[in-house]
């Protein structure tokens, strides 16, 4: 049965820049160790109750919580955000997530975090490949004999690294006119509950001859990914990051939906503009969809603690052996201050500090983490409509990271 979906108009203010984006788009410790115990559960005053409480020792976040009320006045409906440090931890949020009943934003609210999928994906094929069950150097070929071909794409020549770091120079399934046509804009409203297969969306790339760039975002690579892991251990890639990172660390939050529209509750209301990018442009409630054309490079739903206290682990060194988190950190170099790893990105802010995490976008929901090297200080925001200027959620690091806006 075709779930039952209602598409309300919102008003909203004129965003002073917007992204341009596809249905999915983005955006080191090295110690040895096993995966750390499960974190405690969120405390009764983490129920939403919390909002704007200083962490343990008391810092303050309030020039944190001053951007987060900039990116509503931008005109997104809600965000929320959260801070993991040596203090403990602190949420805020400012607006709503719902317009209707203008319920705020909760701590314990899911949402879809989108490429910070592919995090996840990396390190599960880290792990497979410290327990030797397969290089990072291996051809795709390999492990999947015939599947990276025509076109001039040739899987002997590509390896699973390649496809983690984004050098395969395979096309990118959301740039392709057709799949534009049918999940942007207008088209999405239809097709938002049509299932598309990995198979599909994989011979969307191979239709298309490899791109010119050494380094080129594809999402793609990571249905690739999730395809060698199935290869390799015979399982779902859903069923290995449950079995190997979400049951491990307890992250009771998060769930890879496959073709389920749904959201967990509890969750606020998904927004979007549907790439309409008039001033007066009408917003639509997507909070229903089939991730499937996300896949492994972006189908999960999470949690702010839980996506904290995932990268918090990663970064300090206790998810992988120290060669395997040596090579998700070496970095591809993308600019003076930005290098992209092994499905992990760092940015160098204005006060020096480096910070290594991963953004995502999905119809409705734009969400950043990152986290210094050693794991101590991690963040969290998410906002819940895929319109809005960037660089506020850049001002909100580097107002944590380095104490100013």
């Amino acid at each position: 049965m075709q779930a039952r979906f209602e598409i309300r108009s919102v008003s909203r203010r004129r965003p002073s820049r917007v992204r341009r984006a596809g249905v999915a788009v983005a955006c080191a410790g090295v110690l040895a160790g096993g995966l750390a115990a499960p974190a405690a559960a969120d405390t009764a005053s983490d129920d939403g109750r919390n909002f704007d409480r200083a962490s343990a020792k008391g810092r303050d976040h309030a020039a944190t919580r001053a951007v987060l009320e900039a990116i509503v006045r931008d005109g997104t409906p809600g965000v929320v955000a959260r801070v993991d440090d040596r203090n403990g931890h602190w949420n805020g949020s400012a607006g709503v997530a719902d317009t209707d009943n203008r319920r705020p934003r909760l701590p314990v609210d899911r949402y879809r975090i989108a490429s910070i999928t592919k995090t996840f994906t990396a390190t599960v094929l880290l792990q497979l490949e410290a327990e030797g069950r397969l290089s990072l150097d291996d051809p795709v070929e390999k492990w999947l004999p015939g599947v990276v071909q025509g076109n001039g794409n040739d899987g002997r020549r590509i390896t699973v690294a390649q496809l983690l770091n984004h050098t395969s120079r395979i096309f990118n399934y959301n740039k392709d006119e057709g799949f534009l046509a049918r999940f942007t804009g207008e088209a999405f409203l239809e097709n938002r509950f049509t299932g598309v297969s990995r198979d599909e969306l994989v011979a969307i790339g191979m239709s298309h001859a490899p791109v010119q760039n050494e380094w080129e975002y594809s999402d793609t690579n990571y249905a690739l990914a999730g395809m060698v892991i199935e290869r390799v251990t015979r399982s779902t890639y859903a069923e290995q990051i449950r079995i190997r990172l979400i049951e491990p660390l307890g992250l009771w939050g998060t769930n890879l939906p496959g073709a389920s529209p749904y959201l967990p509750r509890p969750h606020g209301r998904h927004y979007s503009i549907l790439q309409n990018w008039d001033p007066g442009a009408p917003v639509h409630d997507v909070t229903e969809f089939n991730p499937m054309v996300a896949g492994a490079s972006g189908e999960m739903i999470s949690t702010l603690r839980d996506v904290n206290h995932f990268f918090g682990e990663l970064l300090a060194g206790r998810l992988l052996p120290p060669a395997q988190q040596q090579k998700m950190f070496a970095g591809h170099v993308l600019s003076d201050k930005e290098t992209y790893g092994l499905g992990i990105r760092s940015w160098r802010l204005s006060c020096g500090v480096t910070v290594w995490g991963h953004g995502g976008m999905l119809p409705g929901s734009l969400s950043r983490t990152v986290g210094t090297a050693d794991g101590s200080h991690v963040l969290s925001l998410n906002r819940n409509a895929d319109w809005g200027d960037e660089a506020l959620e850049e001002r909100v690091v580097e107002t944590e990271f380095c104490g100013r806006g």
